[in-house]
């Protein structure tokens, strides 16, 4: 086996590359100049690789305490922002008036957009529930909240989420309270991006876009702060205290660390989330923006959840409740995955070991790895990948059945 850095710089090269057979497979660029020529000549060959587990969302803001990259002029503006992120018909307004998949198409082209659609924290097959895939679960209890998650698909590669009549609806709702409390419009919500990163300034541009065609740029209005790699780093990543978090919206992300639903949903919690700060307010603290936006209801079902520990599936959904309470507030968009990436292949499908987590699940793990004389077809692919998902579900399955005898009962 021999393995090539490749910088990225010139896709081009790797399509000849893996024409000439150097490559054993080549990631297909959809948004590159060569992307036109390269679907005429491999068009029944390009195939999308499965969604892997880390979960990338957009959150908000509750509880914002600096104000050195605003668009905001007044403190007028500034409470009224407030006011609206704490307001759940608002955040749900939002939620539903983001194209996610326009928001994908950024970094993935047209064609591959929906490939990395994630509309959960936790990816809805990550674990089953009684043979019930984990989203489906989900989908169930969410509904409980309301008609607006009506038909409402939360499988990965979905775009039922964005609907206009729903967030026009919900704005409306928002609206109608909001001024009541005295609330200026429009909401001015500052979304902050590295300036150095093109992806990330074209995603924001077109979450903007999206929102404020749907509810109206008199009603909100997006201000992309396009700031320095310093200055970024500074106040999203680099810091560990909410009161750094200068910004109405930002974008954070997921990484799970073993098989169970915990390891997504405990990193929001309020009483010790590691991540919980991201939202503006540090974990185990007694801000009244945790009590506004009843993130103490998700602290009371994370903590049953993580108390039951002689059933499986009983767990399972409880923390099912937990992410339906956490889809419903809307206080983090859940918008794409790794994975899901176009790619040509003289490697037979589905044929390395694979994983939600640690590095045996990772593309670069060729464990058990076969290659193939010919360049893989979209359609034998396809059909490879249809038989390793029922596979995968009957394994899972057996493997979940056989655990409930090796939990002990208190």
């Amino acid at each position: 086996m021999k393995l090539t850095y490749n910088d990225g710089s010139d896709p081009e090269s790797v399509i000849k590359k893996f024409e000439n057979g150097q490559y054993s497979f080549a990631t297909v660029m959809p948004n590159s100049s060569t992307y036109k020529s390269v679907k005429k000549k491999f068009g029944d060959n390009i195939v999308y690789g499965v969604q892997y587990g880390t979960s990338y969302y957009l959150g908000f803001n509750i509880d914002r305490q600096k104000y050195n990259h605003t668009a905001k002029t007044t403190d007028a503006q500034k409470s009224s922002t407030k006011q609206a992120i704490l307001n759940k018909d608002f955040r749900q307004a939002v939620n539903f008036a983001f194209d996610r998949e326009a928001y994908a198409a950024q970094t993935s082209g047209a064609d591959a957009a929906t490939k990395i659609l994630r509309n959960t924290l936790v990816p809805p097959t990550f674990v089953q529930v009684n043979g019930e895939e984990f989203g489906k679960v989900v989908e169930k209890q969410l509904v409980t909240y309301g008609d607006e998650w009506k038909d409402v698909n939360l499988d990965d590669a979905q775009t039922t989420l964005y609907n206009q009549e729903k967030a026009k609806a919900e704005f409306a709702k928002a609206k109608e309270q909001l001024q009541k409390e005295g609330v200026q419009f429009p909401i001015h919500l500052d979304y902050v991006v590295s300036q150095t990163d093109n992806s990330q300034v074209q995603q924001a541009s077109s979450f903007k876009q999206s929102v404020e065609a749907v509810l109206g740029a008199d009603n909100v209005v997006v201000d992309i702060q396009k700031l320095s790699d310093d200055d970024f780093n500074n106040i999203t990543y680099f810091t560990d205290t909410a009161a750094e978090k200068d910004y109405d919206l930002a974008g954070g992300g997921w990484v799970p660390d073993y098989q169970d639903p915990s390891t997504y949903l405990e990193s929001l919690s309020p009483v010790n989330g590691s991540v919980f700060y991201y939202l503006g307010v540090d974990a185990g603290s007694n801000s009244p923006a945790i009590t506004a936006v009843d993130f103490g209801k998700y602290a009371e079902l994370l903590k049953d959840a993580n108390a039951e520990v002689s059933d499986q599936a009983v767990r399972y959904e409880k923390y099912a409740a937990a992410q339906a309470w956490l889809t419903d507030s809307s206080l983090i968009l859940p918008t794409v995955s790794n994975g899901g990436t176009p790619m040509l292949q003289r490697t037979v499908p589905y044929s390395r070991a694979a994983s939600w987590v640690g590095t045996k699940g990772t593309g670069t793990n060729y464990k058990y790895l076969e290659l193939s004389e010919e360049v893989i077809k979209t359609k034998d692919y396809d059909a490879s990948k249809e038989k390793w998902l029922k596979e995968k579900a009957e394994s899972n399955k057996k493997a979940q059945e056989e655990l409930k005898n090796h939990i002990e009962s208190k």
